[in-house]
């Protein structure tokens, strides 16, 4: 009996785009995800549907739950990071989520997996080089603001079963880039004194950190409730800098005339100034931020010399840090301090909150 063509389509799926054509090939998938449009500032976010990204060899395609914003999402979105992206670039270098889909060659990983990973998906160890930010997510690669993104399998963290999605969003950019300071860098040790400037997501993350390793911890801020709640997660010393102008006297008189061991400078050099008066004999400084613009009239870095201390700028760090980082937080039972969540819909309120700077901690987008 001869075997018509609809049969032999029907009996063969694989056949049929080849023999009926692209009209009845499967429908393209989409998802829902923001872009960062004009790059005029936050009302140039556009909420989009999009094309799904499909999975490559040494790839995954991972379903997004959570995301985090850092203050270089708001540079970005205003084109004063780096060159200008292109209008339909995804924001957003920190999430978690579940594996949906793996590449060929993909091996240890499967479907479900709950999985993060560093911004920076091509530094998996080792030391910095400026080419990691060939692939630097949500600025010169799509981000976690969709519902979908695409990663390298080898880039991938897992998620600790004690964390929520949430919670392993908010430890990505701020929380490797504080771990990087405090431990890869500076070494901390039992007894070692870490100040930290302000109270936003990196130098919470720093305080969160050091109270792991024993360390003793300062922090400054201009108010006085969030002073307070940095005691209730372990703050030692708190300087209100409007209500004492010279902080660094008071930050050296609280730790009996010493001084500190580790500054968290994420003001930038506009105080490292003051953060080196700070500073007892042989001292470490991670310089990372520029929150504080330039300094006027430049730095007096003569304290270096006479308190042999080091600098180091430092840009984030590796998918060996991340991981690290996660391990201690389960290890010691940490959980990241969240200030607010917002849902997927909510992106634009999130990054006007953000640039409010009325938070502790970290701000977090769910997935719907």
């Amino acid at each position: 009996m001869k075997t018509t063509r609809r049969e032999l389509i029907a009996a063969t799926p694989a056949l049929a785009v080849g023999l009926t054509g692209a009209a009845e090939a499967a429908p393209e998938k989409k998802m829902n995800a923001w872009q960062i449009g004009e790059q005029k500032g936050i009302e140039s976010l556009q909420r989009v549907q999009r094309a799904a990204p499909t999975v490559g060899p040494g790839e995954v395609v991972v379903r997004v739950r959570a995301a985090s914003l850092n203050h270089r999402d708001l540079m970005i979105g205003s084109a004063r990071y780096g060159a200008r992206k292109p209008d339909d670039r995804i924001p957003l270098g920190d999430g978690s989520g579940e594996i949906l889909e793996l590449g060929v060659g993909v091996a240890g990983w499967k479907v479900g997996d709950r999985v993060t990973a560093p911004h920076f998906v091509q530094w998996l160890d080792g030391v910095y080089s400026p080419a990691i930010f060939a692939r630097d997510l949500g600025n010169t690669a799509d981000g976690w603001l969709a519902e979908r993104i695409v990663l390298p399998a080898a880039a991938l963290v897992r998620v600790p079963e004690s964390l929520s999605h949430e919670e392993a969003a908010a430890l990505g950019a701020a929380g490797i880039t504080a771990w990087s300071v405090i431990e890869a860098f500076a070494g901390v040790k039992a007894g070692d004194v870490v100040l930290a400037l302000g109270t936003g997501g990196v130098s919470i993350l720093a305080l969160q950190i050091a109270k792991m390793a024993g360390a003793t911890f300062a922090i400054t801020s201009s108010s006085d409730a969030k002073l307070a709640i940095a005691r209730e997660l372990g703050a030692d010393i708190t300087v209100n800098y409007r209500k004492q102008p010279d902080w660094p006297t008071a930050v050296r008189a609280a730790t009996g005339g010493r001084g500190v061991d580790i500054v968290v400078e994420t003001v930038g050099v506009a105080s490292l100034s003051q953060s080196l008066s700070c500073c007892a004999p042989n001292a470490r400084i991670g310089l990372l931020g520029a929150l504080g613009g330039r300094a006027e009239g430049g730095s007096d870095l003569q304290g270096l010399i006479g308190g042999n201390a080091i600098i180091k700028g430092i840009t984030a760090g590796s998918r060996r840090m991340h991981e690290d980082l996660l391990r201690a937080c389960a290890a010691n039972g940490v959980k990241p301090k969240i200030d607010r969540s917002f849902g997927f819909d909510e992106a634009p309120a999130a990054y006007r909150f953000l640039e409010a700077g009325d938070f502790v901690g970290k701000i977090v987008l769910t997935a719907a």
